[in-house]
């Protein structure tokens, strides 16, 4: 019996459950394009307003993740393990990771009877107030990340990771739905947030994925109940297809590490990775070195997170994911000899945000710190805005820090002076100075497994 996207549509509209056959048709008609915009984005909507539950969440998923292109990673013959970021400012801990990965699949020996790593590593671009993997990889000269599926699989087997962006054959649905859903208000929706993420995760042929779910003033999700929820609902969805999946919630009220930006993150992610570890990137340590941990110890190469974080930190200090991290730009076409020029990406214009008073650095709106690195031009309001490679602001104090009237707290920095004025005063507007400490989150605040 054919089925009719309209019905779909009605019986989601009424609140009533939707078959796999259902989803199925729909998704086809969007990706062959048989059902128009109105009525994806009435789609849309009932999800938004209905929800979905488990089954339908289920078979939304897969019928996106099998939309179109692939990933098959079993000839590798390695364990296939990925992490993903809900978003957020400065956060830059896949530079990392994949290298310390990377650095941790090519080691000898390894664990007796466990076999390799590989880290095949889908990323996106920056939207509103998050930046983006792909556009800070960019910077790199040359630094291919539209890999087709067959060099995708060589650089794996190459080098233990590879770093790319979604091709217009892999999860077509998604592209179109999320699209639509910036479009149509439905940007929040949990389920079409879970369907989205995870369609994209499961088409790599994971193992195990590692879920960093930001709660915070800079997180996407509003309250803390709802990144909850969202963590919940990827863990389900991951488990439920055979992908070993765990969400950690952790704390976005400030940005992450020492820069953010494009180049500046690239940039302070080597210095890390030569050894260098600056008092204000010890968070983007800390926090890369516990994911890095959990997909060491779902691969089986530690026994328990904890030390795997102390493994990852290893391949930190010892340059072996510096080594990896140089193999991977390489192969992936990038000039490796950007990272040996100081003046690479160097910024036209400058500024500073003073202390206007001596305290403590108590709170900032974090989404509002993302949303000035957007305006100096790092980021982007809408998909296709082009993005400034040297634009960004570098941070001198974290939340808690004792500061003193006229300390610098950020510098700013732009492709021209016009565009330092308005972030500057988004800055001085949320930054907040007290005279008593704050009481701070833990970074990590839960860890949700199946």
């Amino acid at each position: 019996m054919q089925i009719h996207p309209l019905d779909v549509i009605l019986h989601k509209r009424d609140g009533l459950p939707l078959s796999t056959s259902e989803i199925e048709a729909l998704v086809r008609a969007i990706v062959d394009k048989t059902i128009t915009d109105a009525q994806i984005a009435a789609f849309l909507m009932a999800v938004f307003f209905r929800g979905l539950n488990p089954e339908e969440l289920a078979a939304l998923t897969k019928a996106m993740r099998f939309s179109g292109e692939t990933f098959d990673a079993t000839p590798l013959h390695t364990f296939t393990v990925d992490k993903h970021s809900t978003g957020g400012v400065g956060d830059k801990t896949s530079l990392l990771i994949a290298p310390i990965l990377a650095a941790a699949g090519l080691a000898s020996p390894t664990p007796a009877g466990v076999p390799g790593i590989c880290v095949p590593m889908i990323s996106g671009r920056s939207l509103g107030h998050t930046g983006g993997t792909l556009d800070k990889l960019e910077t790199i000269p040359g630094f291919d990340t539209q890999l087709s599926m067959p060099r995708f699989e060589e650089v794996l087997h190459q080098c233990g990771a590879a770093l790319i962006g979604q091709t217009p054959r892999l999860v077509p649905a998604d592209r179109i739905l999320y699209g639509m859903r910036d479009h149509t208000g439905t940007v929040e929706s949990p389920y079409l947030i879970t369907a989205s993420i995870m369609s994209k995760k499961l088409a790599e042929s994971l193992n195990a994925l590692v879920l960093d779910v930001k709660v915070g003033s800079g997180a996407f999700m509003p309250t803390y109940d709802l990144s909850r929820q969202l963590a919940q609902l990827m863990v389900a969805t991951g488990e439920r297809e055979g992908t070993r999946t765990v969400a950690l919630l952790t704390t976005m009220d400030e940005p992450l590490g020492r820069f953010s930006g494009n180049w500046c993150e690239v940039r302070e992610c080597v210095d890390i990775m030569r050894g260098t570890r600056h008092v204000m990137s010890r968070d983007l340590i800390t926090l890369s070195n516990i994911l890095s941990g959990w997909m060491l110890h779902l691969a089986g190469h530690a026994e328990t997170p904890e030390a795997g974080a102390k493994l990852a930190d290893q391949y930190l200090a010892s340059g072996a994911a510096y080594q990896a991290w140089l193999k991977i730009i390489s192969a992936q076409g990038g000039d490796t000899t950007i990272f040996d020029n100081p003046d690479a990406h160097h910024p036209a214009a400058t500024t500073q945000l003073l202390a206007p008073t001596s305290g403590y650095l108590s709170s900032m709106d974090c989404k509002e710190v993302g949303w000035a690195v957007q305006r100096l031009g790092a980021g982007r309001a809408k998909p296709g805005d082009p993005v400034s490679a040297a634009a960004g602001i570098e941070v001198h104090a974290k939340l808690g820090d004792r500061v003193t009237a006229g300390q610098p707290l950020v510098t700013l920095f732009a492709d021209t002076e016009a565009q330092l004025a308005e972030p500057h005063a988004m800055l001085a507007a949320t930054y907040t100075i007290t005279a008593e400490p704050p009481t701070l989150q833990p970074q990590i605040r839960e860890v949700i497994t199946q």
